[in-house]
């Protein structure tokens, strides 16, 4: 029973780091010590993943523990970790109760990590649960503006729906096939033609992609998406664009690729449609907005459409595509989100592209982390993120996919427009009399994560094969 524990210990890691901190809270606040503590708890859970991989492949606690689940928690760990440290500096001037943000950011890492590690419909539905409890909290936390409240209620209400979408569409799959267990319901989803009560199936299916499709801020899913992004405080922005989107993709690869989605099949053609959707409207809505967070709310939209191109694939090789593109994702979102957070304050977001003119004189470190980050959102060469679009594109051309690779293509290029407004925005001067507030001092611990960021999403832009190889030997 010790050994079989052993294989869960980035969970235990997570759980018990939430626990202590409330504990320590209670008896004494201390924002330093529980902002180092939330990494410490964040850095045990990571350090204990090789006790997953070494481990054959198993179930316990209806979780699925395998290289598969190692790979998207460890991704999911680190992401928190750039978060956590981008909330340390974000309300460090911050003079109401702000130690309980740790407490709730490390219970929205746990629920992550059990939502990719799930493989039981029980499993499934508290991890998709406790991400989203915690992120309603979060995103209202600060309390400072009525944007804050207004963003918690704009999550609050389609997370609220996509979880009734959720619970039903599970109640009707077993019904269909009196299973719990996904694993298994994905190879009978590929041999549903036996079962004469296909309509229950059909429908249940239907609420669980409209769920996901919520969480993954698919088009026409998408509508509160970018009021979410602008009114969340810069950090949670990150860990929404982030960490609850990954957590949603690695369940989204292990409940449909054992079903093996046939090309011109019902499921085929929704998620080729929400695919072609997000792309367009992501794209072309980003085109008419002078929010930055808005722009990358939109960007991310149509970054999800990207990853479903792959996912469409199918196969071994879209899951390596899959994985190895959120990576590069995860990179370009976390620096770009950590350099709003670093000139933001609970009270002050700078997040119109105005507050962002000159920043190239101002702050030539953060104007050039920015540059590299939104260079690899538009795929780039010599980023990641070129890399990772052209390994989607790949997969989307090996599986004959070519009216969405074609629009991948051309809402690509599209994309470049606004990415291009917000470098002309770093490198133009403020017009006089323009914005003078003054901008808080980069700290530490923003420095450090941002250029460790930026000098991974170059390493991979240039040197691929070492992370491509881990992911193959991790997802394969």
């Amino acid at each position: 029973m010790t050994a079989a524990l052993s294989s869960i210990s980035p969970l235990i890691c997570l759980g018990a780091a939430a626990v202590l901190v409330m504990l320590l809270v209670a008896l004494r606040r201390a924002y330093t010590g529980m902002a180092a503590l939330t990494l410490v708890g964040l850095g045990a859970a990571f350090s204990t993943l090789p006790l997953m991989v070494d481990s054959n492949p198993h179930r316990l606690f209806f979780l699925m523990l395998n290289g598969y689940t190692a790979f998207y928690a460890g991704l999911l760990i680190l992401a928190s970790a750039a978060c956590v440290a981008f909330t340390f500096s974000y309300l460090k001037e911050f003079e109401r109760n702000r130690e309980e943000f740790f407490i709730l950011m490390l219970l929205a890492t746990l629920g992550a990590t059990v939502l990719a590690a799930a493989d039981h419909f029980a499993t499934f539905f508290l991890g998709f649960e406790l991400l989203s409890v915690s992120l309603y909290s979060l995103t209202a936390f600060p309390s400072m503006t009525q944007g804050h409240i207004e963003a918690a209620v704009k999550y609050l209400v389609p997370a609220s729906v996509s979880s009734a979408f959720l619970l039903f569409g599970m109640a009707l799959i077993y019904a269909w096939s009196g299973e719990m267990s996904i694993s298994r319901i994905g190879h009978e989803l590929r041999a549903a033609h036996i079962h004469a009560d296909y309509q229950w199936m059909v429908a249940g299916l239907a609420m669980i992609v409209v769920a996901m499709g919520f969480k993954l801020a698919l088009a026409p899913f998408h509508l509160w998406t970018p009021d979410v992004y602008q009114g969340a405080p810069a950090p949670v922005t990150a860990f929404i664009a982030t960490v609850s989107k990954g957590a949603v993709v690695a369940m989204l690869l292990r409940l449909f690729t054992p079903a093996e989605i046939q090309t011109g099949s019902t499921l085929f053609w929704v998620f080729g449609f929400m695919a072609a959707l997000s792309m367009i409207a992501g794209n072309l809505l980003a085109l008419f907005q002078e929010n930055v967070k808005r722009i990358l709310a939109y960007s991310s939209i149509a970054h999800s459409g990207y990853i479903l191109v792959a996912f469409l694939a199918g196969g071994a090789r879209a899951i390596e595509a899959v994985s190895f593109y959120l990576i590069t994702y995860f990179l370009a979102t976390l620096g770009s989100f950590g350099v709003v957070s670093a000139l933001s304050t609970p009270g002050m977001e700078r997040e119109n592209l105005d507050d962002y003119r000159g920043l190239a004189r101002q702050n030539p470190f953060l104007a050039a982390v920015f540059t590299l980050m939104v260079l690899s959102l538009a795929g780039l060469p010599l980023t990641a993120g070129f890399i990772g679009k052209f390994y989607l594109t790949l997969a989307g051309v090996g599986a004959a996919l070519w009216p969405l690779v074609i629009i991948l293509a051309l809402t690509s290029a599209m994309g470049l427009y606004y990415y291009l407004r917000i470098l002309v925005a770093l490198f133009v001067l403020a017009p006089s009399g323009g914005d003078r507030r003054p901008k808080p001092p980069l700290s530490f611990s923003n420095a450090f994560v941002l250029t460790l960021l930026a000098v991974l999403l170059f390493w991979i832009g240039v040197m691929p094969a070492p992370v491509l190889n881990l992911v193959r030997a991790m997802v394969g």
